[in-house]
């Protein structure tokens, strides 16, 4: 398919810029993708489409503070952005910079060298003098996405993060997450529901606009996944309703290779055929993405087009700290 397809016009304003006070006082938009039938909900309004026969599967990673602002041996300004951590001291990052580094070099954070090992695509393989985690903990910065124009505020750093994110490695938060608090998920339990988690821990890619038109050109960045036998039993006799694509993605590449832990790279697009997931919580996305993509896939591109259009109508918030979306298919 042309990436062009996916492609749709969005006021600026409906960009949500700051969470909402409270997480679970977001609106849903309710999509039956067999009828097309839409219905404006409350986020907690959820509740009352789950019981005994769901399983929600929820992704705990937790958003590292993987910006970090340094100056290069000459002075320069340079920003690293911690892709992930290799070992204690070793990791992968994107690096912004007037000039590339070169293999060899060193950079500084506050006063830490940090050696230039060697390029590797897009990304850069460091070395730190101290613990990676120690340094990110100290002088990191919460990765809010692009289309957030300010800059990391107190409130990004509780915000920006599940309320049950236990796992550290995402430089991205798992936003259809964002929604649950405490109460809500005591409220899903009440129900009958169960309640199962995994974790993926998302990339720097899933900020990356696609850069070709034809969507079989497009090569996904790989991210790192596991899930625990307990979810895997669970699953297999539960409706399963994904809370966000990353959990959708973990679950549908698990099913395909077999494996419960490792890297996907899967690309989910109209016309992939889904083993696991029978319902997707999930927000608003960006023209021409791959989540937007995956979507479409999972609701049908007509649908979610008329849905998109709808909550356009309907002033709802888009994108990360946006309103939410659930997917019957």
């Amino acid at each position: 398919m042309r990436v062009s397809e996916f492609d749709y016009d969005l006021p600026s304003e409906l960009v949500a810029q700051h969470p909402i006070p409270h997480r679970s006082a977001s609106r849903l938009l309710h999509l039956d993708a067999a009828s097309g039938a839409l219905m404006d909900l409350r986020f907690t309004d959820l509740p009352q489409l789950l019981g005994p026969q769901d399983v929600v599967v929820l992704n705990d990673t937790r958003v590292i503070k993987a910006r970090l602002s340094g100056k290069k041996a000459s002075g320069g300004k340079i920003e690293l952005f911690v892709e992930r951590a290799l070992d204690t001291h070793r990791a992968l990052a994107l690096i912004k910079s007037s000039h590339p580094p070169a293999p060899g070099s060193e950079v500084f954070i506050a006063k830490i060298p940090v050696m230039i090992e060697a390029r590797e695509g897009e990304l850069y393989r460091v070395r730190f003098a101290e613990p990676v985690d120690k340094v990110l903990e100290r002088y990191g910065a919460v990765p809010l996405p692009p289309y957030i124009r300010h800059a990391p505020e107190a409130q990004d750093t509780e915000r920006y993060q599940t309320v049950y994110a236990s796992a550290p490695g995402a430089v991205a938060a798992p936003t259809a997450g964002l929604h649950f608090d405490a109460g809500m998920l005591k409220k899903i339990e009440r129900t009958g529901a169960t309640i199962a988690k995994l974790t993926l821990h998302v990339g720097f890619g899933t900020f990356q606009p696609v850069r070709v038109e034809d969507t079989d050109a497009h090569r996904m960045h790989k991210e790192r996944y596991n899930i625990s036998h307990s979810t895997l039993s669970v699953i297999k006799s539960k409706r399963v309703l994904a809370v966000g694509t990353t959990s959708l993605r973990a679950l549908e590449g698990a099913a395909i290779t077999g494996e419960r832990e490792g890297e996907t790279d899967l690309f989910i697009t109209p016309g992939f055929e889904f083993r696991v997931a029978k319902r997707l919580l999930t927000n608003f996305h960006l023209p021409k993405s791959t989540l937007l993509m995956l979507v479409c896939a999972f609701g049908g591109k007509d649908q979610i087009f008329a849905a998109y259009s709808h909550a356009i109508a309907e002033r709802y918030r888009f994108f990360s700290y946006g309103d939410a979306m659930l997917i019957e298919r």
